[in-house]
């Protein structure tokens, strides 16, 4: 059974950064997809940024290209979000996401993709 906890949420100005963590608990994460879904108040869920086990992008959203970095590390099995030049839009709770994909070119952007999810943590930006 694999688990996901994730920490570093909080009030943050726009134009600040933040950086998620997810701990990966259960299994070897090596196999797996790694990534983080945001869902804003009153939006759906919404794929930002999650890559495959080897590194390649599985799934990417337009609106934080160039601003969100994910990277994991394996030693820590601990994944990372780093969130700079944060928008007001981007407030929301962020969801630790992983599954587990045979191929290394694997992509998912759709809730469904990922069968494992972290509790979620609260981003706000003010403006």
């Amino acid at each position: 059974q694999v688990q996901l906890v994730e920490s570093g949420g909080g009030l943050v100005q726009a134009g600040g950064s933040l950086r998620l963590s997810c701990e990966v608990s259960g299994r070897t994460f090596s196999r797996y997809a790694m990534g983080w879904f945001r869902q804003a108040p009153g939006k759906e869920f919404e794929c930002v940024i999650s890559i495959s086990w080897n590194g390649g992008s599985a799934c990417s959203a337009d609106s934080v290209k160039d601003r969100f970095t994910i990277s994991r590390d394996g030693a820590k099995n601990t994944v990372y979000l780093q969130m700079n030049s944060l928008k007001p839009e981007d407030t929301g709770v962020y969801y630790c996401v992983a599954q587990l994909v045979r191929t290394a070119d694997w992509t998912g952007t759709s809730v469904n993709d990922y069968g494992y999810w972290g509790q979620g943590t609260q981003v706000t930006v003010s403006s």
